[in-house]
């Protein structure tokens, strides 16, 4: 190799829809657990070599430094790692941008310096997963993911229950406007501890949606059953979070554009996590171009008519997880 390049290795990771949760409740035994997909648009590049220390340059470039210096502290390890971001999943919007930041630091320091690879293993050392395993598992494998919630007192990620690939056709469009992020950390914490138990009729009936609708509508490639058990999943889970949010989605832009993806037709909608994120599911690339013009104008509305109003992704969803490999870089040699 030529003087002043470096092998480095490089982590994309797509970002994370969170289609629901299951039990706020915990009246079984275990709290929480969720449906999500990931997307391949917006997602994370990241590019990583050794070094003495830790250094970190890019967008979000202090939390990639803050997750390499846990992982490495948790397993003991000396030495460092010099990292660049190449591009990011817009942070706190409800992308899960944090999880699979922290999962790709884990994912190249362990490449780095030989140590434990296994999904559960990273989310520990880098501390992701303490109450949703979606982030981990879509990070691992991609796809549609399904996982069965936290017990109490236990230490390990959610367990995976299921994971399909999604139908080829079908497209997303996810619509980030340029509004107030979501609660994370000790803010969304508190918000959590803070939510009133849903009726336990609600959470049954979420359930029964998932086992008996949704997965099915995903089997046999059936969009309009699948749309329909997301929207309504997404109407009863969002009134489990209205106390916190203030409505049903988060009021403002992101209601507005469920509202507008709605009457344009939309199969299924929602709101991702604690959004402000929208997003619909379409059945190919011209539904999905219409619904993403009908978010569009509506954002267009929303930032005063400049067209300022946030951004919007579309296309097909990613089945496939995290992807890692070495190559030569000029960026980050010494």
């Amino acid at each position: 190799m030529s003087a002043g390049r470096a092998d480095a290795v490089f982590v994309e990771a797509p970002a994370r829809l969170h289609l629901g949760v299951l039990d706020l409740r915990g009246d079984l035994g275990r709290r929480f657990g969720g449906l999500g997909a990931a997307i391949p648009e917006p997602s994370l590049l990241l590019e990583a070599v050794p070094a003495a220390g830790v250094e970190a340059d890019g967008p979000d470039a202090e939390r990639a430094a803050e997750f390499a210096r846990r992982f490495l502290e948790y397993h003991g390890r000396p030495g460092g790692v010099r990292l660049r971001v190449h591009r990011a999943i817009p942070a706190h919007a409800g992308l899960g941008s944090g999880t699979q930041l922290g999962l790709a630091v884990g994912r190249a320091l362990a490449e780095l310096y030989d140590l434990p690879r296994d999904p559960a293993a990273l989310a520990r050392a880098v501390n992701r997963g303490r109450r949703s395993g979606v982030g981990t598992w879509v990070f691992a494998q991609g796809g549609f993911v399904l996982e069965g919630g936290r017990r109490e007192g236990a230490e390990g990620i959610a367990p995976l229950l299921a994971r399909y690939p999604l139908p080829p056709a079908w497209r997303y469009v996810v619509a980030i406007p340029a509004a107030p992020r979501g609660p994370s950390g000790d803010a969304e914490a508190e918000a959590f501890r803070r939510l009133p138990p849903p009726p336990a009729r609600e959470v049954e009936r979420v359930a029964h949606l998932v086992l008996m609708r949704l997965l099915p509508g995903i089997v046999e490639g059936d969009l309009a059953a699948f749309g329909a058990a997301l929207s309504e999943i997404q109407e009863i889970t969002g009134r489990w979070f209205a106390a916190s949010q203030g409505g049903v989605f988060a009021p403002g832009a992101t209601a507005g554009l469920i509202e507008a993806l709605r009457r344009a037709g939309a199969p299924g909608v929602g709101q991702s996590s604690w959004g402000p994120t929208a997003y619909a599911v379409a059945a190919g690339d011209g539904a999905a171009g219409r619904l993403a013009e009908a978010v569009r104008e509506r954002m267009k509305m929303q930032g005063g008519g400049g067209g300022a109003g946030g951004t919007v992704h579309t296309g097909g969803f990613a089945n496939r997880g995290a992807r890692l490999w070495r190559a030569a870089t000029n960026v980050l040699a010494d």
